[in-house]
């Protein structure tokens, strides 16, 4: 971990902290082990292994914090392979088309931005594929957290994951697939209105309506929402122009898109708390990019999985100290909304030249910094000395 936060992206970088006698004493390391070592490590782990260690790490840090209903986003993601590791295929691929690769399922937590859990799988799997496993084991995982909403995208809108979260009492809002049916369910639907922004006043290009649709694999109608954008009003329009009206000229120009929900609320507050969900592109981008998630990559299927679970482990330690001690919002629309990145945060907080000396028996780390940071760096030390996890955070949804 403390290799992954000043930069490694592989094994041999942890050399780099390893010999660094600041972070040796810092962390209170009597012995730092080699990179051979830890992949060494790693290679102990077998699924039984990384079921009791992961879940007790995670059951551990989410049994520090205190969420009054978590919100939580599923989605999946491409991690591009060079070589024949374990659990490598060829599966959908966009940026490496034809390229064998692995294909991670993840679970967020959106009030913390914080990761509830991560499983690695064969590149040729489908997103909803042993999803309700999956989502068994993040459950366990949250340990005495409740979970008030379950956010997916339209991989995730098979009949029997819905039915699934209906029958254990879990309000859910999904994205469809544009299928045939549900294009003509969408252009025959009635009192599509236009959104109003928080001066009631009509937003141009967006229309949102609400109706009762089943398709063939339900057991029972369930409540859409039907989003359509106008491609010429709309800078930046969200959704898939449907092809079975494409050359309507008046359904042409929408783009359109749906979203179905046990929720009897409506259509616009249905909107508007999906919406959010697209933050887990973010988290995903930074866990690529920021903690080399994808790069710590081994022969053993199952010491990958250790790997990638240590670093989303990481990741939501280094959350945490982001919003707590950094003051960082996770609401879209605070006036305290900076979102430092690792990257940024190693440049301006991590990466100082320091020495440690001793005076009178007591350590004293000696930190070369400019003139105006000297004083929101002490700030920082001052706050650590009364570092507290808030006694509850504010979920993003209440029922």
């Amino acid at each position: 971990m403390l290799s992954v936060w000043c930069g490694a992206n592989r094994f041999e970088h942890g050399e780099v902290t390893r010999h660094d006698p600041v972070l040796k004493q810092l962390f209170g390391f009597k012995k730092m082990a080699n990179f051979k070592a830890v992949m060494r490590l790693f290679k102990k782990f077998d699924q039984q292994t990384n079921e009791t260690v992961m879940d007790a790490l995670y059951q551990w840090m989410f049994n520090q914090i205190n969420i009054n209903g978590i919100t939580l986003d599923l989605d999946s993601t491409v991690m591009t392979r060079y070589g024949s590791q374990e659990g490598t295929a060829r599966g959908y691929n966009p940026a490496k088309r034809g390229r064998v690769s692995r294909h991670p399922l993840m679970a967020f937590v959106a009030d913390t931005r914080m990761i509830a859990n991560c499983w690695l799988r064969s590149g040729d799997s489908g997103s909803a594929n042993n999803v309700q496993g999956f989502l068994a084991n993040t459950l366990h995982r949250l340990g005495s957290q409740r979970v008030a909403l379950i956010r997916a995208d339209s991989g995730f809108s098979d009949a029997q994951f819905l039915a699934h979260l209906e029958e254990e009492k879990y309000h859910y809002i999904i994205a469809l697939k544009q299928n045939q049916p549900l294009q003509r369910a969408l252009v025959e639907a009635q009192g599509w209105w236009a959104l109003l922004d928080e001066k009631n006043q009509p937003v141009e290009g967006i229309e949102l309506c609400r109706f009762q649709y089943q398709a063939n694999p339900w057991e029972k109608p369930r409540w859409v929402i039907g989003i359509r954008q106008h491609i010429e009003k709309r800078l930046a329009p969200k959704g898939k122009t449907l092809n079975l009206f494409a050359d309507d000229p008046v359904i042409g120009k929408y783009r359109f898109s749906s979203l179905v929900t046990d929720l009897d609320l409506p259509a616009v507050v249905i909107w508007r708390t999906y919406r959010g969900r697209a933050d887990c592109e973010n988290r995903i981008k930074e866990l690529k990019y920021d903690f080399a998630a994808d790069s710590f990559n081994m022969q053993d299927f199952w010491a990958t999985e250790a790997v990638l679970n240590t670093v989303m482990l990481a990741y939501n330690l280094m959350s945490l100290m982001r919003q707590v001690l950094l003051k960082t919002s996770t609401t879209k629309h605070s006036s305290n909304n900076i979102q430092h990145t690792l990257q940024t945060l190693r440049y301006k907080l991590f990466a100082k030249p320091a020495y440690i000396n001793t005076e009178a028996r007591k350590s004293i780390l000696n930190l070369a910094l400019a003139m105006q940071h000297r004083e929101w760096m002490q700030g920082l030390w001052d706050a650590s000395k009364t570092f507290e996890l808030p006694a509850k955070f504010t979920p993003l949804y209440s029922p």
